[in-house]
């Protein structure tokens, strides 16, 4: 890895699951006349684009502070339809987004997690001096503190009285799969408010349905948003059902919440709506063959890979953005949520040796086929020390990351590295895994377990001489395996998952299925004792390991999403971020706060990066 910056502890390494790019581009409303909307010069990773009111201006979500870090900023369209004359309106290190400019143009209405609670909220900025009102933070609109809570892709009315928005405020956190999954479906409903704070109420919802995005009609009467099932949110942004669920385009009365009207029917996920013209509405069809523009008026659809359509007031124009998914290289730079330490990218499970070596599972880097490196901290001397090709796993499913060679765990001496190795994800229903390890120089590949059910997941005790790992199937739990005689122990028989032993032996961290639809961190003794759930938040805790400062670092949704989201593609726990806390559950901390799924953190300090 690189060395850190100059003041800096050391580097955070880190995973991220997003786009690596965002390119904002403008057409006709045909798709005609085609070009990006900003020049080389000004272009970076740019989404969420709005036109103002009078369609003179463009107003977008950009990451060029910093990867991963979400800010607004404007700017100008030109004859040539090019925005120019960029400038930043709201910064910072939370995710601000979706803004869009009042009818008088005055004030903007933007989503942020800037607040305390670090939950996505409506916030509203005075174009003439800058000052930044929290609206929708107030107590009375508080929804229940145990469920998701956030608010999304504000919109003026026309006549500037109101603010219409998606939210997921009491609502309860749900697995996907019926609530058997890991990943939260997410369920929305429209509200409105006025920008002075009052006037709150719902506008639509539907039980077991997602509303999302809602558009007002010109004239100010009709709120038009797609309408999906909850459980068709978390299909809407994975790859293998991304062309199967499906969503429809509704409108409702905005005064009654009355007269709704499906405008279109079929396949095909629909989202995206807005009224092009006072008759017609304008939407993206996402995935499948058919994705790209189309139209309720039944003009000619635009066949193209595109993301967050906006029209132009005169419905002339559109702007969109298109997204690419190529790896972030290893060790590239990520925004810094920690002035103290300098964030990089890295591959999934990374994990340093008491002799200052790194180990990774390659699913995104390298081969991409899950299998197991070792590197020296400063990057160098990279090698492979079992590569999954030539094992007899399937070579599709280890190209889509559903098998491999997962979690590596080095020894306390440095001299073996244990993984699992089989079906991961959904595959471990249909797939078994078992624990193996390699010498470090990739000799001796050996397996520690049969092929009886799906174990993985290792990690060596502090003495090395014993391994916790876990089983998934028709039993379930940790399991210590004696590496001298053999001989297994069951430690848990509960949903348990991801074990990590702490550096000084006395305890075993890991995640543990607390109710049907939540997860939670926890620590054990290795004799079973002691068994403490650090994590209470209700929404899903875990992915935890043990810091080289005795501290734990986290994955959490406690804060809730930060987009819709049927409007994610390619990830599977889009909200989640790094959180870090005490041995004992106190002190909990927020490390990032992205529109991504950040997960997988490992501190480097200067004294380790130095070797």
């Amino acid at each position: 890895m690189a060395a850190a910056g100059a003041g800096k502890k050391g580097v955070m390494l880190m995973n991220r699951i997003g786009p690596s790019s965002s390119t904002l581009y403008i057409a006709k409303t045909d798709g005609s006349n085609e070009r990006k909307l900003l020049d080389s010069k000004t272009a970076a990773f740019d989404r969420h684009a709005n036109f103002s009111p009078d369609g003179k201006t463009v107003f977008f979500t950009s990451e060029r502070t910093g990867d991963g870090n979400s800010n607004i900023y404007s700017g100008s369209l030109n004859g040539s339809g090019q925005a120019v004359g960029v400038q930043p309106l709201v910064t910072g290190p939370s995710v601000n987004d979706s803004a869009v400019l009042s009818p008088d143009q005055r004030t903007l209405a933007f989503a942020s997690t800037r607040s305390a609670d670090h939950l996505s909220r409506i916030w509203l900025r005075n174009m003439k001096t800058g000052t930044l009102t929290n609206l929708t933070g107030a107590a009375a609109l508080a929804g229940d503190p145990d469920g998701p809570d956030c608010h999304f892709r504000p919109v003026w009315s026309p006549d500037g009285q109101w603010i219409a928005f998606s939210s997921d405020r009491n609502t309860a956190w749900r697995g996907h799969d019926g609530g058997k999954g890991w990943e939260h479906t997410q369920e929305l409903s429209v509200y409105v408010i006025r920008p002075d704070g009052t006037g709150f109420r719902q506008v639509a919802t539907k039980p077991g349905y997602c509303l999302g995005s809602p558009k007002w009609s010109p004239d100010g009467r009709r709120i038009v948003y797609y309408e999906i099932t909850t459980e068709g949110t978390w299909g809407a942004h994975r790859p293998e059902a991304i062309g199967v669920v499906e969503s429809q385009i509704v409108s409702v009365d905005v005064e009654t919440g009355a007269d709704r009207v499906v405008h279109t029917s079929g396949p095909h996920l629909k989202v995206s709506p807005q009224y092009v013209t006072n008759t017609e509405i304008g939407y993206l069809v996402k995935g499948g063959a058919d994705e790209g523009l189309a139209y309720t008026s039944g003009r000619a659809p635009v066949k193209r890979s595109l993301r967050s359509p906006v029209w132009s007031p005169d419905g002339k124009s559109v702007i969109y953005e298109r997204q690419d998914f190529t790896s972030r290289d290893l060790d590239e730079t990520l925004y810094t949520w920690d002035s103290d330490w300098d964030y990089r990218f890295c591959d999934v499970f990374p994990i340093v040796s008491q002799q200052g070596r790194l180990a990774i599972t390659e699913k995104q880097t390298g081969f991409a086929n899950s299998s197991i490196v070792t590197l020296k901290p400063d990057g160098s001397d990279l090698k492979v020390v079992f590569n999954t090709a030539d094992s007899d796993l399937d070579p599709e499913l280890l190209a889509k990351g559903l098998a491999g060679a997962f979690r590596p765990a080095w020894s306390p001496d440095g001299e073996w590295i244990a993984f699992g190795l089989g079906g991961w994800f959904q595959e471990r229903a249909a797939m078994a895994a078992s624990i193996w390890r390699v010498r470090s120089d990739g000799t001796r590949a050996e397996a520690l377990t049969d092929n009886s059910t799906n174990a993985g997941f290792p990690s060596y005790s502090a003495d090395g001489g014993r391994i916790v790992y876990r089983v998934w199937g028709e039993q379930n739990g940790l399991r210590i395996l004696d590496l001298a005689t053999g001989a297994t122990t069951v430690l848990t028989s509960e949903s348990d998952n991801l074990p990590d032993w702490s550096p000084d032996g006395e305890l075993i961290l890991f995640t543990r299925k607390t109710s049907a639809t939540n997860f939670d961190v926890c620590t054990i003794r290795p004799d079973g004792s002691d068994l403490r759930v650090l994590t209470d938040s209700g929404a899903n805790d875990g992915h935890a390991v043990w810091s080289y400062d005795g501290t734990i670092l986290y994955n959490s949704g406690m804060y809730g999403f930060r987009e819709e989201a049927a409007l994610y593609d390619d990830t599977f726990q889009p909200y989640g971020q790094i959180m870090s806390m005490k041995a004992n559950g106190s002190g909990k901390r927020l490390l990032t706060d992205s529109q991504w799924e950040d997960s997988m953190p490992i501190y480097l300090p200067q004294s380790v990066l130095s070797q």
